[in-house]
């Protein structure tokens, strides 16, 4: 794998992707600078060196073309305090002025471009507009990982301006694609994958390729009711797929066929209301009352996946066990992720990946205590179905 390691950036001006697609709060400041962290280090490095920096990133999903609700300047200052050096801003990313600032940037400086997403060329993918782009430097860096299933113009389409010899990849998708590899590819078993979250719909490829590897597979969250009534369990007013309960039977025939153990909750924590105010009960999952909701798994569900969990060589979490932001519906997500730490600590390779798992393993200040987190959930779980990214392809090239 080429990284940043494998280039010396003395006089070189590097044209680094990053995801800087951060949360802004109501005053238009960063409200949470983990991206910006990830990426300092690949910054330094280069600038250690003696290269300069001309940044890439979108921000938000802007509709209808330049807004200052998603302008780049608003994130300026507080890239400019973690990297530790004054950050120039150009309010276009392909403008002549901009070109002009790329061009006359000195060893050790560096310019943030704005918003690529206010061209709609860059999520076509155009290759003109990645032409463009490319000329503002000679070396091409990819460390947005978060964007790297995207084949959009900056992420993938830019990497065929630069020779093998020209583009790598940075520290974030280094670590990011080293750590998938080793839990796809060099799993030490037994493997357990803990799949939560909503929607069976929305995990059905990721754990159908999990299953040619795991040898244990957990699901807890709103998805794992639409398998208890694919069993033809009772399951009361709680999150359902109807139309995809053929699909949840399907499942578990396969994982039958293929000798993989896949575990269902065995009870409940219900209430009579989605609110954290409701009464609450603990029903046998396959027995709730009418008007009655699950919304986290129940103690013996616990105790049984955290069993498996610190049997476990290697953990891949993916997703809530129930609704964790509410106090009285947190306990199942909260042990799997102190069971995840436990086995860790006893030499299991853990990988915490998607959204609400690093919005978990953060909330109980844990992340410190797992192997790898990552930084991309749509990017980490279409990889796993893919098997690679466009991005990654366009750098390994």
């Amino acid at each position: 794998m080429k990284t940043v390691d494998s280039i010396n950036f003395s006089q070189q001006r590097a044209v680094v992707r990053v995801d800087f697609n951060v949360p802004l709060d109501e005053r238009l400041c960063v409200s949470d600078t983990t991206r910006i962290k990830a990426a300092i280090p690949t910054l330094k490095k280069i600038l250690k060196e003696g290269g300069s920096i001309i940044l890439m990133s979108h921000l938000g999903r802007p509709k209808e073309g330049p807004s200052d609700k998603y302008s780049l300047r608003h994130i300026v200052k507080t890239v400019s305090d973690q990297l530790g050096v004054p950050v120039q801003f150009a309010s276009d990313c392909i403008s002549e002025e901009a070109f002009q600032m790329s061009a006359s940037l000195k060893s050790g400086e560096v310019l943030l471009l704005e918003n690529l997403r206010f061209y709609k060329e860059e999520e076509k993918g155009e290759e003109s507009f990645a032409k463009k782009l490319s000329k503002h430097g000679n070396i091409y860096v990819n460390d947005a990982f978060g964007t790297a299933h995207r084949a959009h113009a900056s992420t993938t389409i830019m990497a065929r301006f630069f020779d093998a010899a020209h583009k790598c990849f940075g520290y974030v998708m280094a670590g990011e694609v080293s750590s998938i590899n080793k839990v796809l590819h060099q799993a030490e078993k037994p493997f357990t994958a803990i799949i939560g979250g909503a929607k069976v719909s929305d995990k059905i490829l990721i754990i159908e390729q999990l299953m040619n590897r795991a040898q244990h597979i957990i699901i807890g969250g709103g998805m794992a009711f639409t398998f208890v009534k694919a069993l033809g369990g009772t399951i009361g007013a709680s999150l359902c797929e109807n139309d995809r309960l053929d699909t949840a039977a399907s499942l578990l025939d396969k994982a039958k066929q293929k000798g993989v153990q896949l575990h269902l909750p065995v009870d409940a924590v219900t209430a009579d209301a989605f609110s954290n105010e409701a009464q609450r009960k603990i029903c046998p999952i396959n027995q709730i009352p009418e008007g009655w909701m699950g919304l986290d798994i129940g103690e013996k569900s616990t105790e049984q996946f955290a069993s498996i969990i610190q049997n476990s060589k290697t953990i891949l979490w993916n997703g809530p066990m129930g609704v964790f932001e509410m106090s009285h519906f947190e306990l199942g997500t909260k042990s799997v992720a102190e069971s995840i730490v436990r086995a860790t600590a006893q030499g299991a390779y853990s990988l915490i990946g998607g959204g609400d798992s690093v919005a978990a393993i953060n909330k109980y200040n844990l992340a410190d205590k797992v192997s790898y987190v990552s930084t991309g959930g749509g990017a980490l779980l279409e990889y796993i179905e893919q098997g690679s990214l466009p991005g990654v392809r366009a750098i390994e090239k």
